[in-house]
């Protein structure tokens, strides 16, 4: 029992009062039996503390109601993929033009690197005509249904700070994710899984860390849930051994009613986040196994993501990711950290490519012929881009946050487009830029949240996602 008693050492037992013995042992059992032979249930506690994942309306109509991103940790060569150079296919081998480099500064770039000709060849698909690398031939098959804009731009150089700045807004860490604020906005669909879900697949888990789906200073019901591949999605959510459901729903519903008494007294959030978490932790005892269990799937949709049951991959996190938002699940986020070629870049790619573009592509036909990509947004892409200048002999590019590429597809963006472009180089963007600030606004626009109005008080300052420097909706691609 939690009794202090070394408080009250000296004292005569017969001092101490029983109503403080009912008050603070036992962790105030006396309180909350008297709480509910009242049948004062958190009464003055409203809607939102009470289950902080409730669904809330948006600011405006929406587009989309969900979010699956597609995050390639480590940065992907725009170069080899989706901006096609022939001038610097031309300069392959000679140093750059001054003019490049001038006035520019970077941890990263040396002067004297010669520049790489791209390594892959390239050709237009679809009706939009749109420009792909061979090493993208599914993605080919869906490009009238993505826009791609290749004129991204970022402030951050190091994998880290740009993860951590393309997921949060901000380079610092303590920042909540981009997930974490869609769901503070508009809360959750489901009640039986967490509203954010992320997978990890590649060779490694992203450089930024957890911080990368955390929710910062939001409530920490908020932040992403990492799910595994195998038979147990979630650590340490079955049941110790001797503990069956009946027990473990009776102690929840002691823990509920504890906490409430406590949440109507502090009106802290951090209750209901544990409230939340511990109800959720017993709903998905139930509702996360099946979930994981690609093998219901028909096997033409196996084939379709290239996925394999029992195995973790890219494949089977992207298949799982539309089983995700079939249940109501708002925001999804898969890492794939595999794409830091300072060197090895051919075999590299070709390997990285092989692993997702199947299943990328996939995804897009799935949920478009299930009806959801409609009110689903999808994304993809990295943290920065590369160098156009070689690194690692002749067979790899540096960090670059000048210009890169990403595509969106599904709930309110225009199909078959391509936005901006880069210089001759792939070294700049020269038209149309979008910063990483502009992607968040307009994510969160196509969810009918205004990322001006989308804040939370934080050390006196109404913070937000897209930070305190302009940032607006990029309405160039939206449908």
């Amino acid at each position: 029992m939690n009794c202090e008693s070394h408080l009250y050492r000296g004292l005569d037992p017969s001092s101490l009062a029983r109503r403080w013995f009912l008050r603070d042992c036992a962790v105030g059992l006396g309180a909350a039996a008297l709480a509910e032979l009242a049948g004062t249930r958190s009464a003055s506690a409203s809607p939102a503390a009470v289950d902080p994942l409730a669904p809330k309306p948006p600011h405006f109509a929406a587009r989309a109601k969900n979010v699956i991103f597609l995050f390639m940790a480590g940065a992907p060569s725009h170069l080899e993929l989706f901006d096609n150079k022939p001038e610097l296919a031309k300069w392959d081998g000679k140093l750059p033009p001054a003019e490049l480099l001038q006035g520019y500064r970077a941890a990263f770039i040396n002067p004297n690197s010669k520049l790489l000709g791209p390594k892959f060849k390239f050709a237009r698909h679809g009706e939009c005509g749109a420009e792909l690398s061979e090493l993208l031939p599914h993605l080919a098959t869906v490009v009238d249904d993505i826009a791609i804009v290749k004129s991204m731009t970022t402030d951050a150089f190091n994998h880290a700070p740009a993860q951590i700045l393309m997921n949060t807004g901000n380079q610092q860490f303590g920042r909540p994710s981009m997930g974490a604020w869609v769901t503070y906005g508009l809360g959750s669909e489901t009640q039986d899984l967490p509203a954010f879900v992320v997978f990890s697949s590649g060779s490694k888990g992203p450089s930024g860390g957890n911080s990368n789906w955390g929710s910062g200073f939001l409530p920490t019901v908020y932040s992403g849930v990492q799910f595994r591949g195998g038979s147990e999605p979630v650590l340490f959510l079955d049941n110790p051994r001797g503990v069956d459901r009946q027990l473990q729903a009776d102690s929840l519903d002691a823990i509920r009613t504890l906490n409430q008494h406590r949440l109507a007294q502090m009106g802290d959030p951090e209750i209901a986040t544990r409230t939340a978490a511990y109800e959720m932790a017993f709903r998905m005892q139930a509702s996360a196994p099946d979930l994981m269990d690609i093998s219901q799937e028909p096997q033409a949709i196996l084939d379709m993501y290239g996925a394999e049951p029992g195995k973790s991959s890219f494949a089977n996190n992207c298949l799982l990711a539309r089983r995700l938002v079939e249940r109501g699940v708002r925001y999804v986020q898969l890492f794939h950290e595999a794409w830091d070629q300072h060197g090895n870049l051919v075999a590299d790619l070709k390997k990285n490519c092989l692993n997702t573009d199947q299943a990328a592509a996939a995804l897009i036909k799935d949920l478009k012929q299930r009806g959801l990509l409609d009110e689903t947004l999808v994304i993809w892409g990295g943290e920065f881009g590369r160098t156009p200048m070689v690194q690692g002999g002749n067979d790899g590019r540096d960090h670059h946050p000048n210009a890169f590429t990403m595509w969106l597809a599904g709930g309110g963006i225009k199909p078959g487009l391509t936005l901006g472009e880069s210089d001759e180089f792939g070294f700049n963007a020269t038209r149309d830029r979008v910063h990483v600030r502009d992607l968040h606004a307009t994510v969160l626009h196509c969810l009918g949240l205004d990322h001006e109005r989308l804040t939370f008080k934080f050390q006196g300052l109404d913070a937000k996602l897209t930070g305190v420097e302009p940032a607006r909706v990029v309405k160039e691609i939206l449908a």
